[in-house]
């Protein structure tokens, strides 16, 4: 379980204050998926970054498991986004040069014989098992995000954070990838978050910010 409790992520200017969030607090059970919606500037990027160690809170405190961020220092906070956390961003951030099961590979804590095992497992369920051979640059769009999903699940991880990863796709690509996602909860969690409420549909749970704060908590229909 990831516990957050009256966080905030604030800038200074000067004298000046921004507060990117502002005193919120959110708790994440396992095999949720949680999104979070909200307009440009709203949060709700920040609170992912947050929540998943990729930046400090100014206030509050957050949890995973037994694991106080406050109390870990940057090697401990990479060594748990690496062991236990996923990441899917709106780029894919593939490497060119390698081929797309090389590309999940990199992510593979374990390099042995299990590792291929389960990218090409991997890259099977998402409908990419022909392409393995294949680099990014001869891949759509969607295709790439798809190998950048198996990346973020070849070490099974508890919480898989996905940042916008549907906003350069096509609607019909977008709900495809939503739905491989949606799929995984039965293993970790998902936090995603959108501007498109569209996308989620099949979300346990919807938080929406506005000024870096919760304004609302909504489950769809």
């Amino acid at each position: 379980m990831l516990q957050a409790q009256d966080i905030s992520l604030i800038y200074r200017n000067g004298d000046g204050v921004t507060y990117a969030v502002n005193r919120v607090s959110v708790v994440v059970p396992r095999s949720e998926f949680l999104g979070i919606v909200g307009p440009s500037g709203s949060g709700k990027s920040s609170l992912l970054y947050l929540l998943s160690g990729l930046k400090r809170a100014s206030a509050g405190r957050i949890a995973f498991e037994a694991h106080d961020f406050a109390e870990l220092g940057s090697g401990g906070l990479v060594a748990l986004r690496r062991e236990r956390f996923g990441f899917i961003f709106q780029q894919h951030f593939l490497i060119n040069y390698l081929t797309v099961l090389e590309n999940v590979l990199v992510g593979a804590l374990e390099r042995d014989a299990t590792a291929p095992a389960r990218a090409r497992e991997l890259l099977g369920e998402l409908g990419l098992g022909d392409l393995l051979r294949r680099q990014p640059w001869q891949l759509s769009i969607g295709q790439r995000q798809r190998v950048a999903i198996a990346r973020a699940l070849i070490n099974h991880p508890a919480i898989v954070f996905a940042d916008e990863p549907t906003a350069s796709l096509d609607q019909a690509t977008g709900f495809q990838v939503v739905d491989l996602l949606a799929r995984y909860r039965g293993q970790g969690s998902i936090v995603f978050v959108t501007h498109d409420p569209e996308m989620l549909a099949k979300a346990d749970r919807v938080i929406r910010m506005r000024d870096g704060k919760i304004i609302a908590e909504t489950k769809p229909a």
